[in-house]
């Protein structure tokens, strides 16, 4: 905020304008943007790693490890991501609770369900009654990251579990065939060729999480365009800043932000393709021996 922000309304446009894009509402609107590169960042190795357990999962040769990844997965690609989005942290927020109410509140003779309501004590409560916010804020965003991982981790483990039989068997039988265990020609055979099959389906979920962060406006997290809509909605003079509908603008914004996301995650997928293409018998691959015999 600037010194000669104090009444706006006396403002010429240019200080106006200064003023108006340093509020305290635009300061959260910029750092909502943080809040998008950071789910990302969170999410996006966690749901590998789910990705990577339910592949492995639908692999085993034990049976109910077996069926277990496959129900995962066929379970969250059938059912609507926005259903898990908004289940997701309802049912693990009260199981949280559930947990901390049988812990801190053995003595409790009330049933927790009363009708439609969800009712624990006040030690059980998540997060705490009295909790700064952004205690609060961090809460939300550790339920919606776990939602994400959920939905995307199931279409990571298809994705991985088709790159993994997509091996040549042959190369995994002559591994075996020279002493290797199962575990060993997986890690050494299977692990690195994969991800060159992998990659094209791991691009597009990226993408697809990028484009489903707008969602975390429905989990009750203040992001971006949370405020687009909030801060472009027309303001009348009982506001501080009054301007008529810019919404446009805002989600103009938006777009230009989320085209640059995408145009940066293309070029750094391409740079893996790349990398790992270096050797195998792929037309990647093939291009590169060509590049470098010539």
């Amino acid at each position: 905020m600037f010194h000669f922000c104090a009444d706006p309304s006396i403002l010429p446009d240019w200080q106006w304008f200064a003023c108006y894009l340093t509020s305290g509402t635009h300061l959260a609107f910029y750092r909502s943007f943080l809040v998008v590169i950071v789910l990302l960042l969170v999410v996006a190795p966690l749901a590998l790693g789910m990705g990577m357990l339910g592949a492995l999962a639908q692999r085993s040769q034990v049976l109910p490890l077996s069926l277990l990844g496959r129900g995962y997965v066929n379970l969250v690609r059938g059912v609507p991501d926005i259903v898990f989005f908004l289940f997701v942290p309802i049912a693990l927020g009260q199981g949280i609770e559930w947990v901390l109410h049988q812990v801190n509140c053995p003595d409790w003779d009330q049933p927790i369900r009363q009708g439609d309501d969800f009712v624990v004590c006040r030690e059980a409560k998540m997060p705490p009654i009295g909790a700064s916010a952004w205690v609060r804020n961090v809460y939300g965003f550790a339920m919606a990251a776990v939602a994400f991982a959920l939905v995307f981790g199931a279409f990571v483990a298809n994705t991985l579990y088709g790159a993994m039989q997509a091996v040549p068997r042959a190369q995994i039988e002559t591994a075996e065939a020279y002493g290797l265990t199962r575990a060993q020609a997986f890690r050494r055979i299977v692990l690195p060729q994969m991800w060159v099959f992998a990659l094209p389906g791991l691009s597009n979920i990226w993408q697809i999480l990028i484009k489903a962060t707008p969602l975390l406006f429905l989990l009750g997290i203040q992001d971006a365009v949370f405020w687009a809509r909030e801060l472009g909605g027309a303001k009348t003079s009982l506001f501080t800043y009054p301007h008529p509908d810019w919404r446009v603008w805002y989600f103009l914004v938006l777009l230009v932000f989320y085209l640059l996301l995408t145009w940066a995650s293309e070029r750094g997928f391409g740079w893996l393709t790349t990398r790992v293409s270096r050797g195998q018998a792929t037309a990647e691959g093939e291009r590169q021996r060509r590049r470098a015999a010539a």
